[in-house]
């Protein structure tokens, strides 16, 4: 089977308001999705090039700027520390690696891509410190723990305690409107999961997804990111997802294994599966957004109210937006 490749992304999901996003800012967060998309789609393009690849460099490019909640730029527990969290999954052949808790990875993404692959002792999905060693094992790159301190996010963590330090922030990641705050609508409150999902020139379809969690979590907290059929799915001939939103709710959803259904089963579109996920998540009072795409190289991009996003095909154009009616 020969397709025409395309690389969708996200940076994550929230309320985002256009009066309260600065144009300079605006541009910052318009360049690290283009970053992101074309350090992808240079995977996609290059020849044999497959999407299992393709959506780990984008993800990887996001994991590496300090504006998007994954990697780098990852959020605060309540006890001041980071645990990051990521799950790729390969459509050809339904494999998938998961890890969560993670505090000394650079690149979340790249060890669960390596789990996937290596299958350690049969496991897909690990956690914490032995999950780390076997990273390191493997020659992935670990950092000190404070790599991934940014004063954006500790702003948002010490102003989350000040609020109301026995409760996480269900939204810096997703300022949902009983959760009002003084950032609310700003870029830098959106929901900073990023993900991205892909189509090869063979035909095959992959997800990944990586977070830093939500603002001021418990350290155990586990949200959908690292969750297969939560945060991500793929599966060849259906469709690849990677969602963004309301951990807790996206989970008791299974949205992204619900958009794989609703086309695998009902026949629907990817954009019919994927606005009826949507519309189920919304009822249970969640916000959020996600990505798919399926077979044929329809792709679908619904979010509740913005979401940093792109996408970008056989022409090599970058299209990103922000705002819902970008």
């Amino acid at each position: 089977m020969t397709a025409q490749p395309l690389l969708v992304i996200h940076g994550g999901a929230g309320i985002i308001q256009k009066d309260k996003v600065s144009s300079e800012r605006r541009q910052l967060y318009l360049d690290g999705l283009k970053d992101a998309l074309h350090a992808g789609y240079a995977v996609l393009s290059n020849g044999n090039g497959s999407a299992i690849d393709a959506v780990v460099a984008a993800v990887a490019s996001m994991e590496d700027s300090p504006l998007f909640n994954a990697g780098k730029g990852a959020v605060f527990t309540r006890n001041g520390t980071h645990r990051l969290d990521a799950s790729i999954m390969n459509g050809s052949d339904l494999q998938a690696g998961a890890v969560t808790g993670l505090t000394t990875t650079k690149n979340p993404i790249k060890l669960a891509k390596l789990i996937m692959n290596e299958q350690p002792n049969g496991h897909c999905f690990l956690v914490g410190p032995e999950a780390e060693r076997f990273g390191f094992s493997h020659g992935l790159v670990q950092v000190t723990p404070d790599y991934f301190d940014t004063e954006m996010r500790k702003a948002q963590h010490i102003a989350g305690l000040e609020r109301d330090d026995s409760k996480p922030i269900v939204s810096e990641d997703y300022r949902a409107e009983q959760s009002v705050s003084k950032d609310q609508g700003s870029v830098d409150s959106a929901k900073g999961t990023v993900g991205a999902v892909a189509l090869d020139a063979a035909g095959n379809l992959a997800a990944a997804t990586s977070t830093g969690g939500m603002t001021n979590k418990w350290e155990s907290r586990i949200g959908d990111t690292p969750v297969i059929g939560a945060g991500t799915y793929a599966e060849n001939g259906v469709v690849a997802v990677s969602s963004t939103g309301d951990g807790e709710k996206f989970i008791r959803a299974v949205v992204a294994h619900d958009v794989a259904a609703q086309i695998k089963y009902a026949g629907k579109s990817v954009v019919e599966a994927s606005q009826a996920t949507m519309t189920r998540v919304e009822k249970m009072g969640a916000c959020g957004g996600l990505i798919a795409v399926d077979s044929k190289g329809n792709f679908s991009m619904p979010n509740t109210a913005g979401m940093f996003r792109g996408w970008i095909g056989t022409d090599g154009v970058a299209h990103v937006g922000i705002f819902v009616d970008d």
